[in-house]
């Protein structure tokens, strides 16, 4: 006999972490006052750019002696341009528990040849913070986007450490508190918890991180696109607006745009209690069911915006075929778009709950999910 399906359906079934769903409100008309076909060093551009900049500013908290650029290449490219230009100066210290991460070990291992402590954990767990030397450069994630595990707070990291904390916060930033006074690089991407476009990133410095790049040459060459020193000197432009290569005024209306929705629900504070409402209807429903569990073990560091899931019900006979055509006959009934696990990580699933996803519509998925579940349960008992 045929499972019956759930009544109600998400209005929104995009779940995706990455490019994240659009703010609620969101439609191509609110774009209209784009910088088309002009230059982005024309004064309207320049000012769209700056706009973008101390808006962020303002709804993330951020010191107002930090600089904030927007660079090319998403977060992966400010995190690079960070790691290429500060790394070097001292040991440093590398922290991995998922997939991102451990691309940057092999960035400053293999490529950079740094001399470095590699510190990993398994997928649902993190690394011993306590252990770290913070006197050392230390990079890590603030949560991990593939693992769904993240830093609870950043008490552990010293006030009077030597060495810089490089962070990548791409789908942190707008959905955690993040203390500033911990972090001396700080990235993140337009496209995650604001539901942004892709291919922009956000690098954002400490005094000490300036004084870093004025006081230290790496010794190995800088392509252009990663240079952020002229003769010793910060190029300032790059954190008034003035890109080191051609930035898409399309992009930048639609990232203004997520900032003024941002405004609209309270900023940060908002925005946080919107992903902390999703996550809590998942964790309701995962404490009902017993076949299925978070990825994250430890309760105080799992993720709001990144949910990992995994299956845990002994019925079924291989975890990746299974959670694949679960996530499979979700995306066909358009319920649940792109919600499979990252490709490198353990067989589940992984839900985006930043603040841009309604907790209504987290709330009407649930049930097909259970749907889903029972669904293959029972296909998968008929062929055996």
């Amino acid at each position: 006999m045929a499972i019956a399906q759930p009544a109600s359906r998400p209005a929104n079934p995009r779940f995706s972490s990455g490019p994240c769903a659009k703010p609620p409100t969101f439609t191509l008309d609110k774009l209209a006052d784009a910088a088309l076909g002009r230059s982005h060093r024309a004064a309207v551009g320049k000012d769209k750019l700056k706009a973008a900049i101390e808006e962020t500013r303002e709804i993330l908290g951020v010191p107002a002696d930090y600089r904030i650029g927007i660079v090319p290449a998403s977060d992966t490219g400010a995190f690079e341009m960070a790691m290429w230009n500060l790394l070097g100066a001292r040991p440093a210290e590398m922290l991995a528990w998922e997939s991102f991460g451990s691309g940057w070990v092999t960035d400053v291992v293999k490529q950079l040849k740094i001399d470095a402590e590699v510190k990993t954990a398994e997928y649902g767990e993190i690394v011993d913070l306590s252990t770290v030397d913070w006197n050392r450069d230390v990079c890590f994630t603030w949560n991990g986007t593939t693992s769904g595990v993240r830093v609870p707070n950043g008490d552990v990291i010293p006030a009077d450490r030597e060495g810089l904390t490089l962070c990548d916060a791409t789908s942190a930033a707008f959905a955690m508190d993040l203390p500033w006074d911990k972090l001396d690089v700080t990235t993140f991407s337009w496209q995650k918890v604001l539901g942004g476009e892709a291919a922009h990133g956000m690098l954002i410095l400490s005094p000490r991180a300036v004084e870093r790049l004025e006081t230290y040459a790496p010794a190995w060459p800088l392509p252009k696109i990663f240079r952020l020193t002229k003769g010793g000197k910060l190029i300032d432009g790059v954190f008034k607006g003035e890109t080191i290569n051609t930035p898409s005024m399309l992009a930048v209306e639609d990232y203004l745009f997520a900032l003024d929705w941002a405004r609209s629900v309270g900023g940060l504070e908002g925005l946080i209690g919107r992903a902390d409402a999703n996550t809590a209807a998942i964790t309701e429903f995962v404490a009902a069911h017993d076949w299925i569990d978070f990825l994250a073990v430890d309760p105080a560091t799992r993720s709001n915006t990144s949910v990992c899931l995994k299956f845990t019900d002994d019925r079924i006979a291989d975890g990746a075929a299974f959670a694949k055509a679960v996530a499979k006959r979700l995306a066909d009934e358009n319920i649940a778009l792109d919600i499979g696990a990252y490709r490198d990580a353990p067989a589940g699933l992984r839900i985006w709950c930043g603040g841009t996803v309604e907790t209504a519509d987290v709330e009407a998925m649930l049930p097909w999910l259970e749907w889903a579940f029972e669904a293959e349960i029972a296909d998968q008992a008929k062929a055996a």
